[in-house]
């Protein structure tokens, strides 16, 4: 090792040495939930915004419900990324691509718990009753919490189903007024989860519809039992859970917005896994014997958006300038480390949509001073860069590429000011259109290319606030609704190319990185696998003595 990587290196294990005293002291001062006999614990790194997918496509709202409370009717196998049966045992599809027949599983328990008990098994009520909640505007349950479903409203999928029909009480049908390509991944994503029709009906009985998200019943391998702001959530086994499971009777959530205090209760035993290791990180892991660092490639994409509808960043001129003052080669030697691939389009290279030779916007700050005077940008023109505050493997730190994006604008005469919130606040204020540009990124829901073009960029996804650009092409959209009628790779990759070349000249955002994931835990916990198409799972997981 060089001796200055071996002087970080040092200089890191103190800092986290130092964290863990600070750690133990935390923990001797609060309620100590790892007591709890046979419990993983996992150290996430914020507060969920509910419990229930549906409603938030934050990867800290799927980490805590997606697959410890729900389930969905198909599943995708983390390893391979096939689609897997889950609450549907088996289903056909009509030759004309429209009509969808589900057969349902029998003998599924919904949760028991404190605040509910069941009094019948799972059926294709609760499907109808969860797929309406948020298609159908007249559903009682629609406009609770918000009424946003920004997943579903991103792919428009409300104007895809044309029905949802109870054939039996476990036999559905869902015809479509148009055939697409992803529909049946789109069912295995974690927004499609499974709610309880009965409970639903008995918060209607007392007048308190709200809970169904804050106080979960799902028929998921674990079950919600408390949460605290700030500090936990826990769960508690399923034990009549249907499908296979590990031993544990418990789930913690230790909420720890610090990446280095995780570390250091990862190190010290209190947590079994953390989220998101910071990249300086990972050579600590590799080091330590109790540690195992779990890497796979992501099916991601870090990029740096424009909000299109605000002057000037509604001239394409003025976007495709500022793309070219920023140093793609710096931002990815600086911020991921050697962790992640250069990003030429959305799509990352695992994707069988991937274009290797696609036009890319390289490092031209003469040309970039140029466009931006042609477009009439004075030379004290001022913008907001918005940077995350919370790390994710698409962008593990937003804000050090906000510092450097500042400084490559700062020779072309533009002043930058930073912005940052709280997440859950930050993530309000995007959907509201108030930024000028933003640092973020995506993290795939299923291995589809749909799952990138089209709730990153379409109009439809405007409202729903996944299109941070506020880009709004017919063109594309064109391009995007063909590439879903057609069930043939080569015809969907031409059209996909196609939309490349819109992205590229019209520059609504900037992708930069295809990032690798990771995943940290104790050496003797077994069966974690990272998940590429969303939320952690801890159905298989389990602590060896």
């Amino acid at each position: 090792m060089p001796k200055l990587t071996s002087c970080i290196f040092t200089t890191h294990i103190k800092q986290l040495f130092i964290l863990l005293f600070a750690s133990n002291m935390l923990s001797a001062c609060s309620e100590n939930t790892s007591a709890l006999q046979n419990a993983i614990t996992f150290c996430s790194e914020s507060n969920p915004g509910f419990f229930n997918p549906q409603l938030d496509t934050s990867s800290t709202t799927a980490d805590a419900s997606a697959h410890q409370i729900y389930d969905r009717l198909l599943e995708f196998n983390p390893s391979d990324g096939r689609i897997e049966p889950g609450l549907a045992s088996s289903w056909l599809v009509s030759t004309d691509g429209l009509t969808y027949t589900f057969q349902l599983r029998r003998g599924v328990e919904f949760h028991t718990t404190t605040y509910f008990t069941p009094s019948r098994n799972f059926n294709a009520d609760d499907v109808i009753f969860s797929f309406d909640r948020w298609r159908v505007s007249t559903h009682p349950f629609h406009d609770v919490n918000g009424g946003s479903y920004p997943y579903f409203d991103s792919l428009g999928l409300k104007q895809t189903i044309k029905d949802i029909k109870r054939i039996n009480g476990y036999r559905i049908e869902i015809t479509l007024y148009k055939p697409d390509s992803s529909f049946l991944a789109n069912l295995a994503t974690d927004f499609a989860v499974i709610l309880s029709a009965e409970y639903g009906e008995h918060l209607l009985s007392f007048e308190n519809p709200a809970l169904i998200d804050t106080q979960p019943i799902g028929t998921g391998p674990y079950k919600f039992v408390e949460y605290r702001q700030n500090q936990y959530i826990r769960f508690s086994r399923h034990h009549e859970y249907t499908l296979s499971t590990s031993n544990n009777e418990h789930l913690i959530f230790d909420i720890t917005p610090k990446s280095s205090l995780r570390m250091a209760k990862l190190i010290t035993g209190e947590c079994d896994a953390v989220a998101f290791p910071s990249q300086s990180d990972l050579e600590v892991i590799v080091e330590r014997e109790e540690l195992t660092l779990l890497e796979k490639p992501g099916l991601n994409v870090g990029f740096w958006a424009f909000n299109t509808s605000k002057a000037p960043f509604n001239n394409p001129k003025v976007r495709h300038a500022l793309a070219l003052a920023i140093d793609k080669t710096s931002l990815l030697d600086a911020v991921y480390l050697g962790h992640a691939s250069r990003a030429k389009s959305l799509v990352p290279s695992a994707s069988w949509a991937y274009q290797d030779d696609a036009q890319e916007i390289g490092y031209n700050p003469v040309r970039a001073r140029e466009l931006l005077s042609e477009a009439g940008i004075p030379s004290n023109f001022t913008m907001d860069v918005w940077a995350m505050p919370v790390k994710r493997a698409y962008n593990p730190n937003a804000m050090k590429m906000a510092q450097l994006i500042k400084r490559y604008l700062a020779d072309v005469g533009v002043t930058v000011n930073i912005v940052s919130y709280d997440w859950n606040i930050f993530r309000e204020n995007l959907t509201r259109g108030i930024h000028d540009s933003v640092l973020i990124g995506w993290n795939a829901d299923n291995g589809d290319p749909d799952n990138f073009y089209r709730p990153l960029l379409t109009c439809d996804a405007i409202p729903s606030g996944t299109n941070r650009a506020m880009w709004c092409n017919e063109e594309y959209d064109e391009l995007i609704q063909k590439a879903l009628l057609s069930d043939n790779f080569e015809e969907r990759k031409v059209l996909y190319k196609a939309a490349n070349k819109l992205i590229f000249k019209d520059t609504p955002l900037v992708p930069i990185a295809h990032a690798f994931e990771y995943q940290a835990v104790r050496a003797n916990i077994k069966g974690m696998q990272i998940n590429p198409f969303g939320g952690i799972r801890f159905d298989q997981v389990e602590r060896l003595p």
